[in-house]
C-alpha cells in the first residue's frame, strides 16, 4: 500500500489495523563511471515496496536526496546538509505521528545518512513529547540498511570478494540493473581503483577517488544478481519489520 496512491480514507482505516510505516531513504550522488546517480533512493524504494506488499504495510513517499555532501564535487550530485535533513525527518515524522502513527521503519540504501538519521530521531522522541503529542512516549524509530542485512553481505562477499568494495559497489549497481535493465551503462574502469582513504570535503573526496569509486568493481554486476540481492533483502527485512512492530 503506497501512501501516495491512497486516500486519506484508506489510510485512517489502515490506523484501526497497524500504527507502523515504512519509509524509504536514499540519495542522489554519483556511482562511479557506471552507477546511477539515484542508485541509493532507487535500491531503496523498490526494496521497501517489497517489503510492504509482504508485511501488507504502507510505504511513505522516498526520501530521495540525503546527506552526500562530500559527493557534490561531481555533476549532478545533489545533497541536502545533515541539518536540513533532521528538519525533514522530524517533520515527515511529527506529521504521521500527530495522526496517530508510532512505528517509523526507515529502510535506507546511503551510508551517509545513518549518523544523521539517528541524530534526528533524537530531535523526533523530544520534539513530539514538547508539543504534547498524543501517544509520544510510544513512537519509535529504526533505521534498517538493506545493503548490511547478513544475508546481503554475505552474498555480495561471495560473489565478488574484495571487489565489492564500499561505494559504487557491484551489489548496489546490480540491484539498479535488476530494476532498471534499460539504464544499465558501461565504461571502461581502471583495475587500480582507489580505497581505504578517510573522507573529508567534496574536493578531497574527489581528488583522492578519481572516478567515484571506492575500491569496487562494479563491472562484475548482473541484473540476475540484483534479483538475487533483491529477494534477500525483501526477506530479511520483512521479518525485521514485523519484529519491529512486535517490540515493546
Amino acid at each position: 500500500m503506497l501512501l501516495q496512491l491512497s486516500t486519506w480514507t484508506e489510510v485512517e482505516a489502515y490506523l484501526g489495523q497497524s500504527a507502523g510505516i515504512i519509509i524509504p531513504i536514499g540519495s542522489t550522488e554519483q556511482h562511479g563511471p557506471t552507477g546511477l546517480i539515484g542508485t541509493d533512493a532507487i535500491c531503496a524504494e523498490a526494496i521497501a515496496r517489497g517489503v510492504g506488499e509482504a508485511t501488507q504495510a504502507i510505504v511513505a513517499p522516498t526520501i530521495n536526496v540525503g546527506m552526500a555532501l562530500h559527493h557534490t564535487a561531481f555533476p549532478g550530485s545533489i545533497s541536502l546538509r545533515p541539518s536540513t535533513l533532521i528538519l525533514v525527518i522530524r517533520d515527515t515524522i511529527t506529521c504521521l505521528a500527530k495522526v496517530g502513527f508510532t512505528r517509523f521503519f526507515f529502510i535506507n540504501g546511503h551510508g551517509g545518512n545513518v549518523a544523521t538519521l539517528k541524530a534526528a530521531f533524537a530531535e523526533v522522541y523530544a520534539t513530539l513529547a514538547d508539543l504534547n503529542v498524543a501517544n509520544a512516549d510510544q513512537v519509535r524509530c529504526q533505521v534498517s540498511n538493506w545493503y548490511m542485512c547478513g544475508s546481503v553481505y554475505s552474498l555480495a562477499k561471495l560473489l565478488y570478494g574484495d571487489q565489492e568494495g564500499s561505494h559504487a559497489t557491484p551489489s548496489e549497481v546490480a540491484l539498479t540493473q535488476y530494476i532498471y535493465p534499460e539504464a544499465i551503462k558501461q565504461a571502461d574502469l581502471n583495475p587500480d581503483v582507489s580505497k581505504d582513504h578517510r573522507i573529508y570535503g567534496a574536493a578531497d573526496f574527489r581528488h583522492r577517488y578519481p572516478d567515484g569509486r571506492m575500491g569496487s568493481n562494479p563491472a562484475l554486476a548482473t541484473p540476475e544478481h540484483g534479483n538475487q540481492f533483491y529477494d534477500l533483502a525483501v526477506k530479511e527485512l520483512s521479518n525485521n519489520y514485523l519484529e519491529f512492530l512486535g517490540a515493546e
